[in-house]
């Protein structure tokens, strides 16, 4: 069987049917737009959810720039829609701008790479120069198109290219932004929210407010933020969130579009596996699957059916809003992210008109940032009062690992930038009581999960120790090399110096700590571990069993044959 290729990264529409990539037709999108006949429309999904191919879209099929609509639509489903949808086909100028590349690091920065996309959508209408009647107006299209125009000129670039499109053409024009909210979002993060917020603030009232040539407008972005800071006076804006019953199914992939993905590739046996990792989101009453995963997996599927299903999706964002709810977490927050992990629910109110800034007033403004991100999913809604709760789980085993997979980078840092000497020295001396104390204060401030499994608490201690390499120690962590080695083992380099046996047991029970102790130090014994440390000339060894219950540490040494 030959597989069509899989549009991995592909989000140019022309380019996407023209090399013959798999295609999920979603172009009903436009029928159902078009009949709603929304002014300024407002689409807010999760990243890598279609967002861009969606727009990409809408702009090779109503352009009246672009001459080969019918042969890139041929056997669609707006092809049979009827004569209304085709006769509108190439009948409006398009405006198409994404915002994504206005990730930087800087304001600056960020309004050069504004600069570089008003540039390309102006060359892209270039062949209406010749017929703009003003001098002014023809030396201010090719400022933008040199990018020498006045700061204050980006302003309304896209009002005054509309009313340019408008004379050439005779008929209003169609504006699509994508990824609107990038730039605020990657502004908060870097400490110049409130100059973004005027910038775009100002661009959308000049394109989508005052404009008088503007037919009609999409926006795409992760999140919605409020009227009050960006959508200020702009009372024609119909907001489609993933709470929305409405054009829900177009964008993801629906249950019914993976099955056959699966059927065209011969992979059918592997839904389940794709269920597990990559379905899970709940966009109105639809159930969707994260289409950038499913494309990712199926392809890995093409030398080997039985391939592992990985995170795609944690490596196409930086994960900051989850980093945040770590690093921000107070007690009663860190319970919760456990039980999400666990797979349990949490339930909160759920309001949308929120900005960047109100993510640290409140955990339950936070908690709606995960929500509306795609790092949860909703399992049901009610109204109490004028509050909506949204009770909500992790979607799928992808975005369960980046939960995991933060939470332990996020302690290794923290653990970096501490002292813990006092441990260290503690482990060296045999006080067993402070080692208790200072593991019980630590596993406080950390995120369990693995229901409290031994492989987390292995972890969670080789991590604490892992800086006493600074302080000339060995450590090694030898867990996975199979029976017959102690769980930690820490040596000076010289013989002349201290070794370090710990052996770590989990409780079922508070009463139980100290029997598990002894139990670790037990097998200690009876597996003879200082056996080797012996036989390199170690002389002084000290003996740990370190037993966990929950959130408590009891830590018993052995020195020779006594137990302390």
């Amino acid at each position: 069987m030959e597989w069509k290729p899989l549009p991995i990264g592909v989000d140019d529409f022309e380019d996407l049917i023209s090399h013959d990539y798999y295609y999920v037709d979603k172009t009903l999108f436009m029928k159902d737009l078009l009949d709603r006949k929304g002014k300024v429309n407002l689409f807010t999904r999760p990243r890598r959810f279609g967002k861009t191919l969606n727009l990409s879209m809408f702009r090779y099929f109503l352009g009246a720039e672009f001459s080969g609509a019918e042969r890139l639509f041929a056997g669609t489903k707006i092809m049979e829609a009827g004569e209304k949808y085709i006769g509108q086909m190439g009948q409006y100028p398009v405006i198409m701008v994404t915002l994504k590349s206005m990730k930087q690091a800087t304001y600056e920065d960020a309004f050069y790479c504004l600069k570089e996309a008003i540039a390309g959508e102006f060359r892209r209408h270039d062949r209406i120069l010749s017929e703009i009647s003003y001098e002014t107006d023809r030396e201010k299209f090719l400022r933008f198109i040199e990018r020498k125009a006045d700061p204050e000129e980006y302003l309304d670039a896209l009002k005054f290219l509309s009313d340019c499109l408008f004379r050439y053409y005779g008929k209003k024009t169609v504006i699509l932004i994508d990824e609107y909210d990038v730039p605020l979002e990657n502004a908060y993060f870097n400490g110049f929210y409130d100059r973004m917020v005027a910038l775009i603030r100002s661009m959308f009232e000049s394109a989508l407010k005052t404009n008088e040539h503007l037919e009609f407008a999409v926006i795409t972005g992760c999140l919605r933020i409020s009227r009050e800071s960006i959508f200020t006076g702009l009372n024609n804006l119909n907001v489609m969130s993933i709470t929305a019953e409405a054009f829900a199914e177009y964008f993801g992939f629906t249950a019914e579009e993976v099955k056959q993905m699966l059927t065209d590739y011969g992979l059918e046996e592997n839904l389940e596996t794709v269920r597990q990792w990559y379905d899970g989101y709940q966009f109105g009453n639809t159930e969707v699957y994260n289409p950038w995963s499913v494309i990712n997996y199926l392809y890995s599927c093409y030398r080997n059916k039985k391939a592992f299903a990985k995170p795609y999706w944690s490596n196409t964002s930086s994960n900051s809003i989850v980093r945040t709810l770590v690093e921000q977490a107070d007690f009663a927050v860190k319970k919760e992210i456990e039980a999400l992990i666990e797979g349990e629910t949490l339930t909160k109110p759920i309001h949308e008109d929120i900005t960047y800034d109100d993510m640290d007033s409140t955990q339950d403004n936070l908690w709606n940032f995960l929500f509306f991100t795609g790092y949860l999913k909703k399992i049901r809604e009610y109204q109490e009062g004028d509050t909506i709760f949204m009770e909500m789980a992790i979607p799928n085993r992808e975005v369960r690992y980046i939960y995991k997979n933060a939470v332990l980078r996020w302690f290794e840092e923290k653990t970096s930038s501490e002292n813990l000497l006092p441990l260290y020295e503690s482990i060296l001396n045999g006080d067993t009581e402070t080692m208790a104390e200072i593991l019980s204060e630590h596993l406080m401030e950390t995120i369990s999960f693995y229901d409290y499994q031994e492989s987390y608490y292995h972890g969670f201690l080789a991590g604490m120790l892992k800086q006493m390499g600074k302080h000339r120690y060995i450590v090694q962590s030898n867990r996975e090399s199979g029976k017959g080695r102690p769980d930690i083992l820490i040596r000076y380099p010289s013989v002349r110096g201290k070794a370090i046996i710990i052996e770590i047991k989990v409780s079922r029970t508070y009463q139980g700590l100290e029997e598990k102790c002894r139990e670790a130090l037990a097998q200690i014994e009876e597996k003879k571990y200082e056996a080797d440390l012996r036989q390199e000339g170690y002389q002084n060894i000290l003996k740990y069993g370190v037993a966990f219950y929950q959130k408590e540490c009891m830590v018993k040494m052995q020195s020779g044959s006594p137990c302390v």
